[in-house]
């Protein structure tokens, strides 16, 4: 046996690292031998891991539970720096028991192994904090951990939204990923969560489900050999803080790749053929010269082998990179990088990306029969999806219009951050095959301006009132209640839509911005619409909340009114809807500006309210403007 023939079969025998797995589908107190559980309260009943106890009665002392699997998880390997890939699956139910103070929430953890974490799992009780076992003296960067939070509780030194989210946590209380979670805690539903890793692309993918079995995405790229040393605990943790809870892992499964522990450092680099034999003598039918000959032969053949075994795989991995970049490339055509969109969208994102072929199909292949409307920016068509069974409107961004890429992106990033229930909610979004696709939930009775103008029906008073009402609610949250200012910029009658109840919800968010609290404005191009556009923005090109306030007080005067905001054919007192109203409020005659199909049957003060709110919100001096 020649000494490259040694070595190869010497490495055919590489020691491995056992995987993990294990598939608890109903977690009962027989897995107490492989879980581990420790903390105020935490134990295994027949329902599962009680990770806090079931009631209240520790409420003033606050509680923090934990379960762990006994055996430590072989993430990498130091020698040949192989990294494991892992993927776990479970079933969980937080319940508040009707009550709506309820926290802190449920934390999937990844840790170094034999560590003060154990120690400090029999020895903290503080509750809060996701959990994490650390007293208050404790140095994050000292103990490397990554943690998947299901976090019901809003604590504003570290948490980025106030609402219920999931998170992706990098030795830190703040997450580097995170998005909305529809809990539904008060009535305890279960829900499902996977975590995968995978350890050739780096990919740490978090989905889980919510309170309507939606199913919402995160992703985070990842080398966890630069976080987490090789050996890693991994457990549930969960805490109650000041609130109360009962957070419940009811199934439980987990698996690992497996490790090729590299051991080759301990192989000599030749093995002389003379140690093969005992006594340093060759076997007597083997001469010398014919052993050299031979031993040149072998080599010859070897190389040869070996070297066509390289080509061959050079020629495979070719071929594979030459059909994944083509296929990148219908992902990202001229729009640019769809890998780094994809990147920026699940940043803080909550949202499912479709294919083309599934939003292609949900509308007959954009058929003009499914066709709802179009502008600028493109087309929107009616769609269903067969497999959440609803129906979507799906925007497509003309090919043609560079502003509309920007617009996507800008509407992707923003609003499917965005929770109210007087928004228009953001479903998903597709880049693929040179098409720019956006899918909104549907809204029945269509836009506002085509009830309005276009005698789709004549909406009665009390209908306006609440429309109007629903549209101020949902400024004053993009304006004073989310964690930034969003300057909208485009607000009018065609971007507020009406569900089934005819309830009001703003969308279009392509031309929005964020802005700090503090700075309240933002200098762009100029953007809007004409008739909408408060004049100081046309001069400056400012967009400020009082310029929002400006476009808001047009639409509550078509509310009322029953008029667009110019209409060139009216006589010439009442071209300029705003300035026309200015007028009749002077002449005492405010009333004769309502919409006259309602005829008398309105509510007087409401509507005199509206019309003089929508007065005081177009006044000239934005200083004197009121704020949402």
């Amino acid at each position: 046996m020649s000494n490259l023939t040694c070595f190869l079969f010497l490495l055919s025998v590489t020691p491995y690292a056992a995987s993990h797995s294990f598939d608890f589908p109903n977690i009962t107190p027989h897995e107490n031998q492989k879980i581990k559980t420790s903390g105020c309260g935490a134990y295994i009943s027949d329902q599962g891991i009680q990770v806090t106890p079931e009631n209240n009665r520790h409420l003033d002392n606050r509680t923090a539970g934990w379960a762990t699997y006994i055996t430590p998880l072989h993430l990498w390997d130091k020698k040949s720096k192989e990294l494991a890939s892992f993927s776990t699956h479970f079933s969980f139910v937080i319940d508040s028991n009707n009550n709506t103070d309820y926290g802190d929430g449920l934390t999937f953890f990844l840790a170094q192994n034999k560590s003060m974490i154990e120690s400090d799992l029999e020895n903290y009780y503080g509750g809060g904090d996701i959990g994490l076992p650390f007293n208050s003296t404790t140095n994050l960067s000292t103990v490397p951990f990554v943690a998947v939070e299901f976090d019901t509780y809003y604590n504003p030194s570290w948490d980025a939204t106030p609402l219920d989210h999931v998170g992706i946590n990098i030795n830190n209380l703040s997450s580097v990923r995170y998005g909305y979670w529809w809990s539904n805690i008060t009535y305890g539903k279960e829900c499902r969560a996977s975590i995968n890793y995978d350890s050739v692309s780096k990919n740490l993918s978090v989905s889980y489900t919510n309170s309507r079995d939606d199913i919402d995405e995160l992703y985070y790229a990842i080398d966890l050999r630069e976080v987490l040393p090789e050996f890693v605990i991994f457990w549930f943790s969960a805490a109650t803080g000041a609130s109360f809870e009962k957070n419940n892992v009811r199934s439980w499964t987990f698996n690992s790749s497996i490790l090729h522990i590299d051991k080759r450092i301990d192989i000599p680099p030749t093995i002389s053929p003379q140690k093969i034999y005992q006594n340093n003598t060759l076997p007597p039918s083997i001469s010398p010269d014919s052993t050299k000959e031979k031993k040149r032969t072998g080599y010859i053949v070897e190389l040869i082998a070996g070297a066509s075994v390289v080509l061959a795989l050079l020629v495979i991995v070719t071929i594979v990179c030459w059909k994944m970049r083509k296929n990148m490339g219908d992902e990202v055509d001229e729009f640019g990088s769809g890998l780094e969109m994809n990147n920026e969208f699940t940043m803080g994102v909550g949202l499912r990306r479709f294919s083309y072929r599934e939003l292609a199909r949900s509308t007959g292949g954009f058929s003009e029969k499914q066709k709802l409307g179009e502008g600028g920016f493109g087309e929107v068509y009616k769609g269903f999806l067969d497999e959440l069974k609803i129906y979507v409107a799906v925007k497509r961004v003309s090919k043609n219009s560079k502003q509309g890429i920007k617009e996507y992106a800008a509407e992707v990033k923003i609003i499917s951050r965005l929770r109210h229930k007087n928004l228009v909610q953001l479903t998903g979004w597709c880049h693929e095959k040179g098409e720019l696709l956006l899918a909104y939930e549907f809204m029945e009775n269509g836009s506002l301006d085509l009830h309005l103008f276009n005698g789709n029906s004549l909406l009665a008073w009390g209908t306006r009132y609440k429309i109007t009402c629903g549209l101020a609610s949902a400024l004053l949250y993009l304006h004073e209640d989310w964690e930034q200012c969003v300057l909208h910029r485009d607000i009018k009658s065609s971007n507020v839509m009406l569900d089934s109840n005819f309830n009001a919800k703003l969308g279009d968010f392509g031309l929005a911005k964020l802005v700090d609290h503090e700075k309240g404005s933002q200098t762009t191009m100029l953007a809007g619409t004409l008739g909408y556009m408060a004049p100081e923005s046309v001069v400056t090109g400012k967009a400020t909340r009082e310029s929002d306030v400006f476009s808001f007080g047009v639409v509550a005067l078509e509310i009322a009114c029953g008029r667009k905001p110019i209409v060139y054919k009216a006589q010439e007192n009442q071209i300029r809807l705003v300035e026309w109203i200015w007028e009749l409020y002077g002449n005492g005659t405010l009333l004769e500006g309502v919409d006259p199909r309602l005829g008398s049957d309105y509510v007087g003060e409401e509507i005199t309210r509206v019309m003089i709110l929508g007065l005081w919100c177009v006044h000239p001096n934005p200083n004197i403007r009121p704020s949402m």
